[in-house]
C-alpha cells in the first residue's frame, strides 16, 4: 500500500478563500459573491475530477490553488491569449480521436457473434468521431481570421444612392482593405455622381400624367 507523503513547504495546499468586502455590503453578500464567481465554482468542480489523479499518494493541492490557476487563465484569455484554448481544443480532439478508435476497435470484435452490442459500439464510436470532428472546426475558426463586409450607402441631394463596400478582419489585426476604384463625388461635396433622378417640380405642380393612363396593377408577389 502506498503511503501518503507529508507536504512540504512549498507543497503546503491553499485553502484560504480571499474575501473582499465592500461598505455598501454585508459579510454574508459578500461570501455569497464570492462563491458565484465563475472560477470559484469551477475550480471547486474541477478539483474534484483532477484530485483524483493522484491519487492519496500525494496531497492535494487546495481550492485556492485551482481557483489562482483558473483566474490566470481567465486574465489571458480577456487579454486575447488564445494559446491554452488551442491547446484545450486540441488535446479535447486527440481524447475523442483515442475513443473512436478503441471502440471502433470494440465493434470488430463483437461484429461476428453479438451483432447488438457491435451496433451499440459503432453509434458510440460515430458520436466520438463527429465530436472530434466539430472539435477540430472549431480550433480551425479560432485561427483563422474571420472577414466582414460592412456596407455604407450614400445619398447625394439628387437622390443618387452609392453603395461602397469595406471589409473589416476580426483577427490577426489586419487592415481595413481599400479600394481604389470607389466611386467618388465631382463638383459636389455628396456622395456619387451622375444624372438627377426625377423628383418634384419646385416651380410647377407634380409631374404630368396623361389622362388616359392609369396605375398600372402590381402583380402577386411569389410565395
Amino acid at each position: 500500500m502506498a503511503r501518503k507523503t507529508k507536504p512540504t513547504d512549498d507543497m503546503q495546499p491553499n485553502n484560504a478563500l480571499k474575501l473582499e468586502q465592500s461598505s455598501n455590503e454585508t459579510g454574508a453578500q459578500a461570501l455569497a459573491r464570492k462563491l458565484l464567481e465563475p472560477e470559484v465554482r469551477h475550480a471547486l468542480a474541477a478539483s474534484a475530477f483532477a484530485g483524483k489523479a493522484l491519487g492519496g499518494s500525494v496531497a492535494n493541492p487546495g481550492l485556492m490553488d485551482f481557483v489562482d490557476h483558473m483566474q490566470l487563465a481567465s486574465d489571458k484569455a480577456e487579454s486575447g491569449d488564445i494559446a491554452a484554448a488551442s491547446g484545450l481544443l486540441m488535446a479535447q480532439a486527440l481524447t475523442l480521436d483515442s475513443m473512436f478508435t478503441e471502440l471502433a476497435r470494440r465493434v470488430a470484435l463483437n461484429m461476428g457473434d453479438y451483432i447488438n452490442a457491435a451496433e451499440r459500439y459503432g453509434r458510440l464510436a460515430l458520436k466520438a468521431q463527429s465530436n472530434c470532428r466539430a472539435t477540430l472546426d472549431t480550433l480551425g475558426k479560432l485561427h483563422q481570421p474571420r472577414e466582414q463586409t460592412v456596407r455604407h450607402v450614400h445619398v447625394n441631394e439628387g437622390g443618387q444612392a452609392v453603395i461602397a463596400d469595406q471589409f473589416h478582419h476580426h483577427a490577426g489585426g489586419m487592415k481595413n482593405a481599400e479600394f481604389a476604384e470607389q466611386p467618388h463625388a465631382t463638383g459636389t461635396s455628396a456622395a456619387g455622381s451622375g444624372p438627377t433622378m426625377l423628383g418634384h417640380d419646385a416651380e410647377r405642380g407634380g409631374l404630368p400624367i396623361p389622362g388616359n393612363q392609369g396605375s398600372e396593377a402590381l402583380q402577386d408577389a411569389r410565395r
